[in-house]
């Protein structure tokens, strides 16, 4: 099925997922978990200052390990830039280019024209920043030489419907992680509370603070700020999840699902991407006939099961069926309560893999193998040692050792990991 079509009964074209990358070892994990793209950004021009990001050697080494495995590589450049934050654009354009990567990540229409001049063979992604939200908007940005969009998160799927429609370049929309509390992203609470623009990639994320009121002439006596007795994280949205509305978006002719989370932990990024790339192998897997009606397309209850062990602030479907209430918000804390966490990272198959210990753990714990796909296998851990062949009981965070299982762990990644029910 052409792209653009849906709803003739014909089996659509599954889109790419896109994965987040904020150091190298989320790029290892999304690939490793089954990405099909990767985004990234460099020390400079990105909107996402503490994510850890790519110096330019480090750069060249997650882009080459990328396409040592076939996976694309996109590449942040969307702050919306002030005067003084051009200098130094020309030259880092040109060394992108010169790593060979995928496409740009543009959302200030002047970086835009000046990538189209210095990199004009680069293609171009325009971020969620620019807020696409109609077809005629989509058709200017088209025009402009952009050869994707990503639309703004407060549309519907009946508007990304008929956007898809009316356009023929590439459409792209997050699919799952962060939602912020102002218009897909162009935030200045950041600004106003901290100093720290969110739009030049320094967010201070004052959405998910707490608040009190305080009358002036009562310093230090703090009133709850309340809705209806739920808390005072009046700002603290809950998480984007759409994974049940993924035979709905394909169906729609979306050529690309971004899951948000350059911020957050591998546990994060391996968990989220296996879920969504299982649900798309199992969409892959279905009969012809199933996509005569894509909305009667449900996937299995552990897809879900399985996002809801990844955290972190429950979850929403935001404007995609209908405007998003009150309900969509997490009022009682920061984020929702965890119910799994990472163990330990497989840093060398074996008989006794070599890991790296991600949270203390003893001889005799029951944990889970995080596999490619939806499975997960049960074990239960029999021993330790480290390098020099030493028997361990505890191991702490940062250790690397030799663990065996029972049972023993047969197909295994590097880069696999191991989590276990907290409590």
């Amino acid at each position: 099925m052409n792209k653009n079509e849906s709803g003739n009964g014909l089996r659509p074209v599954l889109p790419e997922l896109l994965a987040p990358a904020g150091t190298y070892e989320k790029l290892v994990t999304a690939v490793h978990y089954g990405a099909d793209a990767v985004y990234l950004g460099g020390k400079q021009f990105g909107l996402r200052e503490k994510a850890g990001n790519f110096t330019q050697e480090s750069m060249r080494e997650g882009v080459n390990y990328a396409y040592k495995h076939g996976v694309k590589v996109y590449v942040t450049v969307n702050i919306f830039a002030h005067n003084r934050d051009l200098e130094g654009l020309e030259e880092y354009l040109l060394s992108l280019r010169e790593m060979e990567i995928d496409a740009l990540i543009i959302s200030d229409p002047g970086i835009l024209s000046e990538a189209r001049k210095v990199v004009p063979d680069l293609p171009i992604h325009l971020s969620t920043q620019a807020n696409v939200t109609n077809h005629l908007a989509a058709s200017f940005w088209f025009g402009q030489g952009v050869a994707r969009l990503n639309l703004a998160r407060e549309l519907s799927l009946c508007e990304i419907s008929q956007i898809r429609s009316q356009t023929t370049g590439e459409l792209e929309i997050f699919v799952h992680g962060a939602l912020c509390i102002s218009y897909s992203g162009r935030c200045m609470l950041s600004n106003y509370m901290t100093g720290r623009d969110a739009n030049l990639g320094h967010c201070a994320h004052p959405c998910r603070f707490s608040y009190a009121l305080v009358e002036e002439k009562r310093p230090g006596e703090y009133f709850p700020v309340e809705e209806d007795e739920r808390g005072t994280y009046i700002f603290n949205s809950k998480d984007l999840c759409l994974l049940e509305m993924l035979p709905r978006l394909v169906a729609a002719g979306v050529d690309s699902l971004k899951i948000e989370g350059r911020m957050k932990s591998i546990f994060y990024v391996g968990g989220v991407v296996r879920v969504y790339r299982a649900a798309l192998d199992y969409l892959g897997s279905l009969p012809d006939e199933v996509w005569e009606d894509p909305a009667a397309i449900r996937l299995p209850d552990l897809f879900m099961e399985e996002i809801h062990r990844t955290g972190t602030r429950g979850i929403t479907e935001n404007f995609i069926t209908e405007r998003p209430g009150g309900s969509e918000m997490l009022y009682l804390s920061s984020r929702a309560t965890q119910s799994y966490e990472p163990i330990a990272v497989i840093l060398q198959p074996g008989s006794a893999p070599y890991v790296e210990i991600r949270n203390q753990v003893t001889v005799g714990e029951q944990v889970e193998y995080m596999k490619r796909g939806i499975d997960v296998q049960l074990l239960t851990i029999t021993g330790m040692r480290d390098e020099n062949g030493n028997p361990l009981e505890k191991a702490n965070p940062g250790n690397t050792l030799f663990i065996t299982t029972e049972p023993e762990l047969q197909l295994m990644d590097i880069n696999g990991i191991f989590r276990r029910k907290k409590g």
